[in-house]
């Protein structure tokens, strides 16, 4: 009887130690992630840079939280814990990571715009397509269209801009048939659909959230391989990164840089999330300058952050890549 009610016991225990390690919570735990030297990243006419110093983006680490890391979290000081509609918006997993990737791959685009621009060089922005970013339930195309899609015509007639399709669109009356022309993993497919009433609005579409895909076209190769790295804040570092190699100026002069912000392809800066953890993890891989979007939201976050963990690192907020670029070549520290 007792060993029976040992293996019981036992069993209860592995059954208990499998859902603390492995049943997902609907929250992620964000926690402090590394600092990267960009120049592993960023090729401009197939040459990395070799200069001394790093030019480091920085990143948060996100992770869905199980029983047993949610009761961790609240020993790290630094953890956030945040439900995960509010990270995912509601899309799965695969859906996630599409959104995180073309987040991305936008950011290395603008990265390429601003600094070409800058360093006076040629450059096309070309149109490629209307990604799909999400479906409402509602729409007609829910289980035909998926996030990730690449739309290239409707009715068979093709678009030079977000802009002009949706004013096709809304052009058409509710209930109208549209045929839907798009990629999905390179190969071409198509679905009809009807047009709906789109929710707390006046305007007409086919319920679905879409975004402008475009590719930076120039003669000066710059390449940026982002793999395993999501989201848009990285764009300040890639264009500070682009435009050094680019104009051939050393920026780093030897220092160890880092920071945070998105970019436009005019260069302007915006803000961002996580920029504390940001700042602790440009600490901890010994950078001196921390660039950080201007303004409340970001720049005092990081000042803050940088008190209480009482570094030495210069926190210096920025508007636009421009004003960056005339910091580092103009700054000693």
């Amino acid at each position: 009887m007792r060993r029976k009610q040992r293996w019981w016991l036992i069993g209860l225990l592995v059954i208990l130690l499998a859902i603390g390690t492995f049943f997902p919570l609907p929250v992620y735990l964000e926690t402090v992630g590394s600092a990267q030297n960009v120049a592993k990243y960023v090729t401009v006419a197939k040459k990395r840079d070799r200069h001394s110093g790093k030019l480091m983006l920085t990143y948060v680490e996100l992770a869905r939280a199980t029983p047993f890391l949610y009761v961790a979290s609240f020993f790290d000081r630094n953890a956030s814990r945040i439900p995960s509609e509010q990270v995912t918006g509601g899309v799965n997993n695969r859906e996630f990571d599409l959104v995180q990737n073309y987040y991305m791959q936008t950011a290395v685009n603008q990265a390429q715009s601003s600094a070409l621009k800058l360093a006076g060089k040629q450059y096309q922005q070309k149109f490629q397509g209307i990604y799909v970013m999400s479906v409402l339930k509602k729409s007609n195309f829910n289980n035909k269209l998926q996030v990730g899609d690449l739309i290239q015509r409707v009715n068979g007639k093709s678009f030079s801009s977000l802009t002009a399709m949706m004013h096709y669109l809304n052009a058409k009356k509710t209930g109208e048939t549209v045929k839907i022309n798009y990629l999905r993993h390179g190969s071409s497919k198509t679905s009809q659909g009807k047009v709906i009433s789109l929710p707390n609005s006046k305007r007409h579409g086919i319920g679905i959230s879409l975004v402008a895909k475009t590719k930076v076209v120039s003669n000066s190769q710059i390449k940026a391989d982002m793999d395993g790295i999501g989201g848009p804040s990285a764009g300040l570092m890639l264009a500070l990164q682009m435009y050094s190699q680019l104009s051939h100026r050393d920026l780093k002069a030897g220092r160890e840089i880092a920071g945070t912000g998105t970019i436009s392809a005019s260069g302007k800066v915006g803000q961002i999330g996580g920029i504390d953890k940001k700042v602790i993890a440009a600490n901890k891989a010994g950078a001196t300058i921390f660039l950080a979007p201007a303004g409340k939201a970001n720049y005092h976050e990081a000042q803050k952050t940088a008190e209480r963990i009482k570094t030495k690192m210069k926190i210096v907020p920025i508007k636009n890549l421009t004003q960056a670029i005339n910091y580092l070549a103009h700054s000693h520290g």
